[in-house]
């Protein structure tokens, strides 16, 4: 059975600096009409730190959209035609200041297929130089080592809600049998 939907007519909602918005009209499998609401997002990257004690660099930010600090590795989103790799090096550099000697990819991830248009590329940092942050004028954050059991531990019990800190912690968890 086939399951594409095809578009029959687009309405332009929203565009912003981050992402727009958009309206389709399209025809189901069944030869049905529907709507689809769509948010469309620039990609981005996420990067797992891991130091030589398997410790994890983690970020706490405020998230305004949830009303309160979450728990996150540090991620950031794409340039217009920016190679994941590049992105996610710098996106780790900007907020704990860390430069790896091994650097991994872990895959992607598609954090909401339902309306959200955005891939997040996943990647795994091992022998990490610490320097200087590099913040975004309106970026704050704390950076603090949490032991990766410990990381484990709050995934599974809840803690840590944040989709790309979950599916990168896990599959670390599997990659690394740690």
């Amino acid at each position: 059975m086939d399951l594409t939907e095809t578009t029959i007519s687009r309405e332009e909602r929203f565009s912003g600096r981050l992402f727009s918005v958009h309206v389709d009209e399209v025809r189901l499998p069944n030869g049905d009409i529907s709507t689809r609401e769509v948010v469309e997002h620039v990609d981005g990257v996420a990067v797992l730190p891991l130091d030589e004690r398997n410790n994890v660099l983690t970020v706490t930010q405020y998230r305004y959209v949830f009303g309160k600090p979450l728990l996150e590795i540090p991620a950031g989103k794409l340039d217009p035609g920016e190679d994941p790799v590049a992105g996610a090096l710098r996106e780790l550099k900007e907020e704990t200041g860390a430069v790896p000697d091994t650097f991994l990819p872990l895959g992607r991830v598609i954090p909401a297929p339902g309306c959200y248009g955005e891939v997040l590329h996943l990647f795994l940092a091992r022998g990490l130089h610490l320097g200087e942050q590099c913040l975004d004028p309106d970026e704050f954050l704390r950076v603090e080592r949490i032991p990766f059991d410990e990381m484990v531990h709050r995934v599974m019990n809840g803690e840590i809600e944040d989709a790309k800190t979950v599916a990168a912690v896990l599959k670390t968890k599997i990659l690394l049998d740690l």
